[in-house]
């Protein structure tokens, strides 16, 4: 037990402790998506040019997939990737004579590591090479490409074209790279400040293309932006006559030797105010002007994201629009190398029965399109939330309605915030980031509309239940409402917003809890005190005793109870007064940890019963309302624990914790209360990062997961 600050030493001493060459027991799990499908920024869609529907799609944060076209359905190839700094896929290629080898480009952010990834089984599994050039997945222009491309005449060479420093060159197959420089040192100008929320950052050489001998590079930049290469890259020229004034975002060559080329003046995505689509005929450099619709003609500010040629029909070309915001997007059809286009989507049919969530959404963000080299007839766009698929886009040509159906099964890239696994009703009730969350009433099917009804935050970043009536819940969010907390009596399945805000919800949402008995709201705002109310948000009252930004917990048996950890001063606060007031209890941690690296939990159904984990330094364990804590000494990281049903003839929860054991990283799960811990998930599932879990209270084993991209994951015991 640890009562002093020299009980503290002991503590850490026994949390960094090295378990070098202990094995940790480990258990077979099957692991699945909740079903909600799409949910963020498909910002890539490359397909093979061999055919035989081979398709692989990128996305900002949430990793890479697959095409299964028997199945109709997506699937992942990246989920074995170990770090969150690979998730955010900057570029895709395919060695177009060899439909088994696929590499990644991936980095989420120029502060994050990077790595060219390569694969000779279509993604099932990997070899990376980290490089020295930075990448920017889920950054400005992210929907640009590809900036990495294999040379079709010897798949040994490989270029990248990066952010910030240039050019790169492979010639053993991705292994190793080194820096093209001969390539011009452009000035590499900064995107226009608006609206982006990174700042304004270099974008780089956004399209790198093989044509014949020929190679071709784009730079984001307004001046001269495309240059080429006739000898294998040592030298390069700007292609004569291009045009100036906006940023190229793809480039696509046509069997004729056409070339297209889709503009912008912005790198987007969060705005562009101009764009244009111009065809290259390179025989002659002569450059064509095919822009379907002009921004100053149509009235309002956009751009034009990608370009399509179908492989079977050099004339058939598709456009895309971009931050086009009213009344949508638009994709543009041609059947004469760009003479003359038509629209598509002001009058298709959507078709959103695979994600019903999707009705409320306009396709925004059209980064990507492409037409299947195997089906002249199929086409696919992608956008801010996933991709759209139509099967009949020859009926176009004769006036007739194109069909689009939300094609992302499988394909899950949210990023949630809050999960929650009540004792009855819903197994899952989620907080998601951008689409709000989720009652998930089936976990295989994207739920239905109306399940969650009420208010709709952007984001909800906080749930709870409370304990002894879980039918009672509450929620934080942001978004445009007038108050960002939410109230359901009935499991999640209507929400009516908290009629007020405590006076210092300036910060809004922040995060929530409920006393055991649903009597009590404890609201914590983004930068405010905790307060409470016991009149169902009416009137509030700050918690004496607290101070901004802490997170307080409810006991889950006694309704007085509440608790909290305050990181900067190291001290666990506890209310025995239904929150009106909080005091120190005699454990102290080093004041060092910053408020993001430790969180407070209690185990259901024993009062007092609390677990505090301090992410870098382990894990502890207390059984007196956190007077006194033990660590768990085998725990050496714990981002995140949950709690779910006890195993067969244990009077425990069963305690699931993200984090590190020994000397391996992964999921685990203890059934005796952190005294041994058995590792459940494998090298091949391992989704990034894992930022929080919580157990099934109804179902032994059952663990679900939150990624930093990869949607909801959960798993049950059992062999895949």
């Amino acid at each position: 037990m640890m009562r002093n600050i020299a009980a503290i030493a002991v503590l850490l001493g026994c949390l960094s402790k090295t378990f070098a060459g202990e094995t940790v027991a480990s258990v077979p799990y099957q692991w699945r998506n909740v079903s909600i499908g799409g949910g963020g920024f498909v910002t890539g869609l490359i397909t093979h040019p061999q055919g035989g529907n081979l398709f692989y799609a990128r996305t900002d944060v949430g990793g890479a997939y697959r095409w299964a076209a028997s199945a109709r359905r997506w699937i992942p190839v990246t989920d074995s990737f170990d770090a969150v700094d690979f998730t955010g896929i900057e570029s895709l290629a395919l060695d177009p004579n060899d439909t088994n080898r696929v590499y990644l480009a991936a980095g989420v952010y120029a502060g994050s590591r990077a790595a060219i990834f390569r694969s000779d089984n279509q993604g099932r599994t990997w070899r990376r090479t980290e490089v020295p050039f930075k990448m920017g997945g889920n950054e400005t222009g992210r929907f640009n490409g590809e900036r990495l491309v294999v040379n079709p005449n010897d798949g040994n060479i490989l270029f990248f074209g990066s952010r910030r420093d240039g050019l790169w060159k492979s010639a053993d197959r991705g292994a190793t790279w080194s820096k093209v420089k001969s390539f011009p040192n452009f000035e590499r100008p900064r995107p226009a400040a608006r609206g982006f929320r990174f700042g304004p950052r270099p974008v780089g050489i956004v399209c790198v293309l093989f044509d014949g001998t020929a190679i071709y590079a784009a730079a984001s930049t307004t001046e001269t932006n495309l240059f080429r290469s006739t000898d294998g890259g040592s030298t390069w020229q700007p292609v004569p006559n291009q045009p100036s004034g906006l940023r190229p975002n793809h480039i696509v060559r046509a069997a004729d030797g056409k070339l297209y080329l889709s503009y912008g003046k912005e790198s987007g995505p969060e705005f562009m105010s101009d764009g244009a689509v111009w065809k290259l005929d390179p025989k002659n450099d002569a450059w064509t002007d095919i822009t379907p619709v002009k921004s100053a003609d149509d009235g309002q500010p956009f751009g034009y994201g990608a370009v399509a040629v179908d492989a079977n029909n050099p004339q058939v070309l598709l456009a895309t629009t971009f931050c086009h915001w009213k009344p949508l997007d638009e994709v543009f059809r041609s059947t004469n190398g760009g003479t003359s286009w038509a629209p598509l989507l002001a009058t298709a049919r959507f078709d959103h029965s695979l994600a019903p969530y999707t009705v409320e959404r306009k396709p925004h963000w059209l980064g990507s399109v492409v037409i299947n080299p195997s089906d002249s007839n199929e086409a696919w766009f992608t956008t801010g939330y996933g991709l759209w698929c139509c099967t009949n886009l020859t009926a176009a040509d004769a006036g007739g309605r194109t069909d689009w159906i939300f094609a992302d099964r499988g394909l899950e890239e949210t990023v949630p915030l809050a999960l929650i696994s009540p004792p009855e009703g819903p197994h899952l009730v989620s907080g998601v980031g951008d689409i709000d969350g989720f009652r998930h009433d089936d976990l295989e099917a994207s739920p239905a509309l109306g399940s969650f009804s009420g208010p709709r935050f952007g984001n909800t970043e906080s749930l709870a239940f409370a304990a002894k009536k879980p039918s009672i819940m509450a929620r934080t969010g942001s978004g445009g409402t007038s108050t960002h907390a939410a109230i359901s009596q009935d499991g999640g399945k209507t929400w009516l917003l908290l009629p007020t805000e405590p006076s210092d919800a300036r910060g809004g949402a922040g995060t929530i809890a409920l006393s055991a008995n649903g009597e009590i709201i404890v609201w914590t705002p983004r930068n405010g005190v905790p307060s409470f109310t016991v009149d169902g948000g009416h009137h509030w009252t700050n918690c004496l005793g607290t101070s901004p930004g802490l997170r307080v917990i409810a006991d889950p048996v006694n309704s007085s109870k509440f608790y909290a950890f305050d990181a900067w001063s190291g001290k666990i606060l506890a209310s025995t007064n239904g929150a009106s007031s909080f005091g120190e209890t005699a454990a102290a941690f080093p004041p060092t940890i910053g408020p993001g690296e430790a969180v407070l939990s209690a185990t259901p159904g024993l009062e007092g019963d609390l677990w505090l984990a301090l992410h870098g330094n382990g894990l502890c364990h207390s059984l007196d309302g956190g007077i006194t804590f033990t660590p768990a000494v085998e725990v050496l990281n714990a981002s995140s624990i949950g709690f779910g049903k006890a195993a067969g003839g244990s009077k425990f929860s069963t305690v699931y914790l993200a984090g590190t054991v020994g000397d391996i990283g992964g999921l685990f799960r203890s059934i005796d209360l952190g005294v041994t811990w058995t590792r459940i998930n494998d090298s091949q599932h391992q989704y990034g990062a894992i930022s929080h879990v919580t157990g099934d209270p109804r179902i032994f084993g059952r663990v679900y997961c939150a990624t930093g991209g990869r949607g909801i994951i959960y798993g049950d015991e059992g062999k895949e």
